[in-house]
């Protein structure tokens, strides 16, 4: 059977446009970790815009969590409900939406097995994911098949609803692009008409975490995203300052600090002029600075923070919602599964 050679590059899908009316959002987040402000301001608060004018998936990807937790995998569960709590704590609509837990619609991973199938392994191979991370996976004991054929789920996860456009970061163009070069390759295989999906790109901030590295779940410096006020408070004391100042009348620089770059996120105008102004003329300490940046982080994170408590209390409501998105997406699913046997000839045969 010939082959189609991957036609399209990365260039063509890093100009991205708001979709058309109609179009099919896919996303999701690996149930790894308590989320951080990064996974708010990099992805969730794109989601929140977007499930205004389309329906979105949104799933709590626990197959992927597995690829490097599988010695943990109740964690990986626990982590399921804490996560959907926290998404509709801060206003992602569950009847806008459909919302669901990967491993609870098991076409995921069949439409996964076909895509396996006919994907060559040198295009895993230039992931840059896998090639970047290699030895790194190696020391944590996560140089596996599942780490390795990441992107190939990754991209069922996405046909298996249709999904038209997904939102990213300009460091996920490369997946992206193998998502459509194997959608691509079913599509000219099978006589297929799955989409190939175009990206929405976000745009992330870069933050630092509390060491003042880039924030990370690995380096367990992140910042949660419904932190307790004592816990912000801690949080932000350890935070590193402008190295400039080291006595409280030393004048400092904001752009040189990491808490500046908080207060851009989370502060109005006139409390950014108040830092800079007080930091460059040593008018006020970092301790000061630190306490206003505290409080405006508190203010937002207050709603849902009693939000999302009253949903892990309420645990009846929460699994509800659960329980229901998972059949709706398992509905759609099987729509689709059923046209991929369709066209791959695997129909089921209640003869046999």
């Amino acid at each position: 059977m010939s082959t189609v050679p991957p036609t399209s590059s990365e260039k063509q899908i890093r100009q991205s446009e708001m979709p058309p009316a109609g179009s099919l959002i896919m996303s999701g987040m690996r149930t790894t970790a308590q989320l951080h402000i990064g996974n708010y301001h990099g992805a969730l608060k794109q989601w929140l815009e977007l499930q205004k004018d389309y329906k979105g998936f949104y799933g709590a990807m626990n197959w992927h969590a597995m690829t490097s937790r599988y010695k943990e995998p109740h964690d990986v569960m626990n982590f399921v409900r804490e996560i959907v709590a926290e998404w509709l704590a801060w206003g992602l609509d569950p009847d806008q939406n459909i919302i669901f837990v990967q491993s609870e619609v098991p076409e995921h991973v069949e439409l996964c097995m076909f895509f396996l199938m006919m994907t060559p392994m040198s295009w895993l191979e230039r992931v840059p994911t896998w090639k970047d991370a290699e030895e790194d996976a190696k020391a944590s004991d996560t140089h596996n098949l599942g780490r390795f054929m990441y992107p190939v789920l990754q991209a069922a996860d996405i046909a298996i609803y249709r999904g038209t456009h997904v939102p990213i970061g300009q460091d996920q163009i490369p997946h992206l692009e193998l998502s459509r070069e194997i959608i691509r390759r079913f599509n000219f295989l099978y006589g297929g008409n799955l989409p190939e999906p175009k990206p929405i790109f976000s745009q992330t901030p870069t933050l630092v975490g509390s060491d003042g590295r880039k924030m990370s779940k690995s380096y367990s410096n992140a910042f949660a995203l419904t932190q307790e006020p004592d816990e912000i408070t801690k949080t932000l004391r350890a935070m590193p300052t402008d190295p400039a100042r080291v006595k409280r009348t030393d004048p400092g620089e904001p752009t040189k600090c990491p808490v500046y770059s908080f207060h851009k996120l989370y502060s109005n105008a006139e409390d950014l002029t108040w830092v800079e102004a007080g930091c460059r003329s040593a008018g006020i300490g970092c301790g000061d600075c630190k306490k206003k940046l505290g409080d405006n982080i508190n203010s937002e994170m207050m709603g849902p923070r009693e939000a999302k408590r009253k949903l892990l209390v309420d645990g009846d409501k929460l699994d509800m919602i659960i329980a229901d998105g998972c059949a709706r997406a398992r509905k759609e699913a099987k729509i689709q599964i059923d046209q991929v046997r369709s066209w791959t000839g695997f129909k089921p045969n209640h003869d046999w």
